[in-house]
């Protein structure tokens, strides 16, 4: 299993001083959040870029139908190169203005299925994009014409930058878009129940069934010898490795490969403290 870090503030020059702690700590991974009114998430990913040298970089996680993929790809592919091939972009449909108005005070909330074919769409195209080759490109949302000139540089992981996507389990749709990308970000929404951030009654015993799921879906598509990565969120004692270690176990042995450590009910004012104090403490290694 390897072990991720996600800081819950908003300060970039905390997250790159976390990031630089973190990779020293024996993490496998940092993320910064993305928000709409928010600190950039890529700019402070760059700068944490070029003052690390191992540890992988993302976002946890970017609402990607709220982007221009063009500008996502500029971004990802920029951070990439100055990483030497470390970043992970964990994409999403973004939040309903049902369930977080203040992340549509811009602009009204165009409902899920829009939100979704824009999500398949802006996969496809990030693959294209990340190559820096010039193509063509005609969907229900966005269209690439050809150019040859001024073309970026590509990405320096290929065939592209490692996708993360969110699926809601046991929804086939959602759950087979996220089984062709590179990992899964778990939502839990029962038959008759509203998907809600909180995915409540997930359980280790859940994931495995989801797990088995996607495994089959892959295996279908060729994909079964390619990496995948199957996350869980959670937050462990910084103070008793012991007990920090069970919380992870059961998710392991489910099949989980990547543990994110995350406390977002910490208040804005001691969140570096928090944070430096959890990332000190090691990963909850089982």
């Amino acid at each position: 299993m390897e072990y991720g870090f996600i800081y819950t503030g908003s300060d970039p020059e905390i997250a790159v001083r976390l990031a630089s702690l973190a990779e020293t700590h024996g993490w496998h991974g940092f993320f910064v959040w993305e928000g709409i009114w928010a600190t950039d998430p890529w700019a402070t990913l760059a700068a944490a870029a070029v003052t690390t040298s191992t540890i992988r970089l993302g976002t946890m996680l970017t609402p990607v139908p709220r982007r221009r993929p063009w500008e996502l790809a500029g971004q990802t592919m920029t951070v990439d190169r100055l990483s030497h091939g470390r970043v992970i972009l964990s994409a999403g449909l973004g939040v309903p203005e049902s369930v977080e108005p203040r992340f549509w005070i811009f602009e009204s909330d165009p409902g899920r299925r829009e939100r979704a074919e824009r999500l398949d769409e802006s996969l496809e195209l990030l693959e294209h994009l990340w190559r820096g080759e010039p193509f063509e490109y005609e969907g229900a949302h966005y269209r690439v014409s050809k150019a040859d000139q001024m073309l970026p540089p590509p990405a320096v992981q290929q065939p592209r930058i490692p996708t993360w996507v969110v699926g809601v389990w046991p929804r086939p749709k959602s759950m087979r878009r996220a089984a062709l990308a590179d990992g899964w970000i778990p939502n839990f929404a029962p038959p008759g129940t509203a998907i809600t951030p909180e995915a409540p009654g997930y359980t280790p015993e859940v994931a495995a069934e989801a797990i088995n799921w996607i495994r089959r879906q892959r295996e279908a598509a060729g994909l079964a010898d390619r990496p995948y990565a199957i996350t869980q969120e959670g937050t462990t004692s910084t103070t008793d490795a012991a007990a920090a270690a069970e919380v992870v176990r059961p998710w392991a042995e489910a099949g989980v490969t990547w543990w994110l450590e995350a406390d977002w009910s910490v208040p804005a004012e001691q969140v570096e403290a928090k944070a430096r104090a959890r990332i000190e403490a090691g990963p909850p290694s089982v």
